[in-house]
């Protein structure tokens, strides 16, 4: 309705006392419409380049100048990590069983480890024997809980002096920590130390271990990635070629990362309210008692790291380090009590001694895939390059380009038929 008809209308009529007509003229007034400004209409000021031979060909060869040296940096860096890999997994099948000194031990099978030290001296075949050892403490005193465990002893030469640092991992292949369910199974809070209830643990992400329905109690620490924990021990390497007693002091203080550490808390829970994991009871086969106390996960690093889930299903995690003395060349054997079985899943697993320079651990990908990126590139630009001179294209004429252009064009489009309401 029209102002002229508002003014028009007598002051009785029906319409100018309905109740809803300003709101249905109110509705009428209100428009979708973008506010007229630049950025909502799309007036913002652009660049938009125009792809020239003259512009294009440039750009392959900087960026192949820039990448190859890079990636030739990287793969050095690479080349300069020292390392011993050994898969143990079959080292309590195949290894002869005998005593550490006393049976000799036999040669690993070629296909089980690999080496690279930059002596360039061919590293002696590493050597294991097996063997069982009764009432082996798991845990320090007061426990006296005790266990008998097959024991791995590998021996394996170093032909060079390396490091510091010298790291010691452990590989596992085949093992998914990025399965979906397995990553979301823990409880953030109950991590940090605190108490929580068995209703909240039961409705949390524990899921589907979070209570032990028999004992009627939570389980500390709870959810998947907590229960499958890797529990292989390791000792010191022992340097056997200068005497019995003489060990490469390796400690397992440091190889959690510091962000790592602010996730975890002195627990609030006391003894009786929480029960160990499943896979934990031979750690703990009473539960937590006064003698085999909750773990203290605050100073935990071992699982601090096995926490830190892994993207892949091969992958290592450090479990000691020196960063103080170097490791000497000479012969060493190191004592492994074999507490995981990888068989469960058709799984191996590996110790890897290693060093590290500023571009961390030994990994040729990223410096190959540099190498390839930056080859390719100059291919490709002296490909162009030559079919650019040898049969140049023809370039249209940049002049027709009308985007942020306040003055009209004079192009005229051709091969089109004229629509209704275009002017000629």
């Amino acid at each position: 309705m029209t102002t002229t008809q508002q003014q028009l209308e007598p002051a009785d009529s029906i319409s100018s006392q309905d109740p809803t007509r300003e709101e249905l003229s109110s509705k009428k007034t209100k428009s979708r419409r973008p506010a007229n400004t630049a950025f909502r209409q799309q007036r913002l000021k652009a660049w938009q380049p125009i792809l020239t031979p003259k512009t294009v060909l440039p750009l392959f060869f900087i960026i192949g100048i820039i990448f190859a040296p890079i990636g030739g940096l990287l793969l050095w860096a690479s080349s300069k990590v020292e390392e011993l890999s050994i898969d143990y997994t079959e080292c309590t099948q195949r290894a002869p069983l005998g005593t550490l000194g006393e049976t000799d031990p036999e040669e690993i099978p070629s296909d089980k480890w690999s080496s690279h030290f930059n002596s360039g001296e061919r590293t002696q075949p590493p050597k294991w024997l097996r063997a069982e050892i009764d009432e082996y403490p798991l845990h320090p005193a007061p426990s006296t809980v005790n266990i008998t465990a097959p024991v791995c002893y590998l021996q394996f030469n170093i032909p060079n002096n390396i490091g510091p640092p010298v790291l010691f991992y452990y590989r596992l292949s085949n093992f998914y920590q990025n399965h979906r369910r397995y990553v979301k199974s823990f409880d953030a809070e109950q991590l940090k130390g605190h108490a929580k209830s068995n209703s909240s643990i039961d409705g949390g992400g524990c899921d589907p271990l979070r209570l032990n329905e028999t004992e009627g109690k939570a389980y500390y620490p709870c959810g998947l990635i907590a229960n499958s924990l890797f529990n292989d021990t390791y000792e010191s390497p022992k340097w056997i070629s200068k005497g019995d007693d003489i060990f490469y002091n390796m400690t397992d203080k440091g190889i959690a990362w510091d962000n790592d550490k602010d996730l975890y808390g002195e627990t609030d829970y006391t003894l009786g309210q929480v029960t160990p994991p499943p896979n934990w009871r031979v750690k703990y086969p009473q539960g937590y008692t006064e003698t085999e106390p909750m773990p203290d996960l605050q100073n935990m690093e071992n699982f601090q790291v096995w926490m830190r889930t892994a993207g892949l299903p091969t992958f290592s995690k450090l479990a000691l380090r020196n960063d103080t003395d170097p490791m000497q060349a000479g012969t060493y054997v190191i004592e492994i009590r074999d507490f995981f079985d990888v068989s469960k899943y058709e799984g191996t697993k590996s110790i890897l001694i290693s060093t590290r320079t500023v571009m961390g651990g030994k990994n040729p990908f990223l410096g190959i895939a540099y190498v390839v990126v930056g080859g390719i590139c100059v291919l490709l630009g002296a490909l162009f390059t030559a079919a650019h001179l040898i049969k140049p294209r023809k370039l249209g004429d940049h002049t027709y380009l009308s985007w942020n252009n306040d003055q009209p064009t004079t192009a005229t489009a051709t091969g089109r038929a004229p629509r209704p309401g275009d002017t000629a």
